[in-house]
């Protein structure tokens, strides 16, 4: 894995783990009351320009509600946030509301009994959508346990300045279709550079994510990898991204071993899969663009890998009526835009561009994004997840990777496999 992506994987993979092993329903204290109002606390997650966004919005908060004081602190220290978070429900000790929770924990904190029905709150199904429109994907049991926050859609991300070299316009590449990707690979590859693309060729189960997983919803138009209770990608489209990938190995447009240090910033790959999280990495080092994932149609704006991180409410907390109060403060558009500003991640709000038009404005490179943001799709909430993801990964690499088995092999036995690990 790339040192790029650590940061932004370690809560996804750990909520993951917690959805592959369960939590024992009833472990949450439910002796809050949607109407209470008084002190609350809050947790936030310890990226730097998270924090200060929170402590901001508290204090404006505290100003205007002195009997209805928000507290906020850090999530505390452990393993991983998702494994703090879980044993807070457990004790009865959570707080009222947590940001930063990644989708795939939630209907493991349901099933625990640990978190709040933001639907059964007043308004809440009308706020929730009003803000980011259709997310019904976001539901668990048909109700909204999460409100989903921000996102940060996965791109390809290139070297200008390679690019150029290569005879491809960096400011227009014209690589959206399949044939065309390949096209503008090879040169790029001719021109000396070590490598067109680098995906991580390792086994861990999240790689998916950051090679076949954004091209698949790309193909698909969002299709999940697990739709219903059934793998979906046993089919024509998923073969068509296999393909893709499989001919970017044999051509030797990416190794299939892994960097040794950040490819990007050494120069030795002209491209990556990234969020917008990974703009600031190379402020100093890289002139980056971005472009949308390619499908086989090359069409406009496809969708992508949303990697979107959530908040939710717990039933420890006693004055909900307070949180959704200040969760509703906490996700309207002044505060949106000062996440916005501070972290440079995208709020899942409608129209973003429109809506903060200054801030793309002075900030470009993060405008493609703010398009992007609204053709995402996230990974299913399901049982078994880190299984079902490896039972995926280990097929894929052996097809595509390494060339060991076939194409048509891999899409029916990880299917097969995976089938079996939801259904248990």
């Amino acid at each position: 894995m790339k040192k790029i992506r650590a940061a932004a994987l370690v809560g996804a993979v750990s909520a993951f783990a917690l959805v592959a092993t369960g939590c024992s329903a009833g472990a949450g204290t439910t002796g809050g009351s949607a109407d209470g109002k008084g002190p609350i606390k809050v947790w936030l997650s310890n990226n730097e320009q998270e924090v200060a966004w929170g402590h901001a919005v508290v204090d404006a908060w505290n100003k205007e509600h002195p009997d209805e004081k928000v507290t906020a602190q850090e999530i505390p220290a452990g393993s991983s946030s998702e494994e703090a978070i879980t044993a807070a429900i457990t004790a009865g000790t959570a707080p009222c509301l947590v940001y930063n929770v990644a989708p795939a924990a939630v209907s493991g904190w349901v099933k625990q009994g640990g978190l709040v029905d933001l639907s059964k709150l007043d308004g809440g199904d009308d706020y929730i959508t009003s803000r980011g429109g259709e997310l019904a994907a976001y539901k668990t049991d048909d109700s909204f346990y999460q409100l989903p926050w921000k996102s940060n859609p996965v791109m390809v991300m290139y070297n200008k300045a390679l690019f150029q070299a290569a005879g491809i316009d960096p400011e227009d590449p014209q690589m959206n279709t399949y044939d065309a990707f390949l096209e503008g690979s090879k040169k790029i590859v001719a021109s000396g550079v070590q490598s067109a693309i680098w995906p991580a060729p390792t086994s861990e189960f999240y790689q998916p994510w950051f090679d076949f997983y954004p091209l698949y919803l790309a193909e698909t138009d969002g299709t999940m990898l697990v739709e219903d209770g059934k793998a979906t990608f046993d089919s024509d489209a998923g073969k068509k991204v296999a393909e893709f990938w499989k001919t970017i190995y044999d051509e030797k447009l990416a190794p299939n071993e892994a960097s040794t240090d950040d490819a990007m910033s050494a120069g030795t790959t002209a491209m990556q899969l990234a969020g917008p999280w990974a703009i600031p990495s190379y402020a100093d080092t890289v002139d980056v663009g971005f472009m949308p994932v390619p499908t086989s149609d090359g069409r406009d704006n496809p969708t992508t890998f949303a990697d979107s991180k959530s908040v939710s409410m717990f039933t420890a907390c006693k004055n909900q009526g307070t949180a959704w109060d200040f969760l509703q403060f906490s996700t309207n558009e002044d505060s949106d835009g000062q996440l916005l500003e501070l972290t440079g991640q995208m709020p899942m709000r409608t129209d973003l561009a429109g809506t903060y038009p200054d801030y793309f404005s002075a900030n470009p490179d993060y405008t493609a994004f703010a398009k992007q943001v609204e053709a995402t799709a996230d990974v299913p909430s399901i049982p078994n997840s880190v299984e079902a993801w490896q039972a995926f990964r280990d097929e894929y690499s052996s097809a595509v990777i390494f060339g060991k088995t076939s194409i048509d092999e891999f899409l029916k036995t990880a299917a097969s496999k995976i089938d079996k690990l939801v259904a248990e």
